[in-house]
């Protein structure tokens, strides 16, 4: 087994401090801003070393043995569950506000002045490119475990087209937010909205950031040994599950 790590302790402490300020700022306390700024770097600076030393006793120490390795997954498939009732609290919030929408927004869904976006529009594009990206990295993980020659070529590729179409959603997911017209001021349907697919945006940034570490660390994975890529896949296909969700849910059973 690996060594004890400090980092999860720091680590908690970190985060501690960060919703502490988080707090804070939403209640415009002076010195906040500090704070939550603080407490952001201080979590991402400790972040970058845990990670540094799970990496250093996997490629250089050995220590990733099949025991801890099975640890690794089974902590990644915990995570990603979190995840699943995380997102479950919006997908309630809407349902309740849409199944039954009450006198104060006028007993309809959408509520009245809000304009849905068209989910045949840039909503379906964008489902098709994160589709296709899940295509991508099943593509990339067929090619680390085989032994085809140049494979690592083809995991290369595998790579850059998944983080080019990462790249790519997020920016029409940009484009769709500039046009909107409504915000997350605009009642119950903004909010549900915003937060729902905000919060996946922003998975879809970690996820993202996740693929590029693996891409830039390709040449320390095996066929037999590459938990970091397996997790990031994991992640980038439960990413591309909570999208579908969205998708049929909130823009197109949404907006009828």
């Amino acid at each position: 087994m690996v060594t004890p790590s400090p980092w999860p302790l720091y680590t908690s402490l970190a985060i501690l401090l960060l919703a502490v300020g988080l707090v804070q700022y939403m209640h415009n306390i002076v010195g906040s801003f500090l704070t939550l700024s603080f407490g952001l770097l201080y979590l991402l600076g400790l972040l970058t070393l845990w990670w540094r030393d799970v990496i250093r006793e996997a490629t250089f120490f050995s220590m990733h043995t099949k025991a801890v390795q099975r640890g690794l997954k089974l902590g990644m498939v915990l995570f990603i569950i979190s995840e699943v009732f995380f997102f479950l609290s919006f997908f309630w919030g809407f349902f309740h506000s849409s199944l039954a929408p009450t006198f104060q927004i006028g007993a309809i869904w959408p509520p009245q002045g809000i304009v849905p976006f068209n989910p045949l529009g840039v909503p379906a594009l964008n489902t098709c490119i994160l589709l296709l990206s899940g295509l991508t990295i099943t593509y990339t993980h067929f090619a680390l475990i085989t032994d085809f020659q140049l494979s690592s070529v083809y995991v290369r590729d595998g790579f850059l087209f998944t983080i080019f179409l990462a790249f790519l959603f997020t920016a029409f997911q940009l484009y769709e937010y500039k046009n909107a017209l409504f915000s997350i001021s605009d009642g119950i349907y903004g909010s549900t909205f915003y937060m729902a697919t905000g919060f996946h945006g922003f998975h879809v940034l970690v996820g993202t950031t996740f693929i590029l570490v693996c891409f830039l660390r390709r040449s320390h994975f095996t066929r037999d040994h590459h938990v970091g890529f397996e997790c990031a896949a994991w992640y980038w296909h439960f990413v591309d599950v909570v999208w579908l969700f969205l998708f049929v849910t909130i823009y197109f059973w949404g907006s009828l």
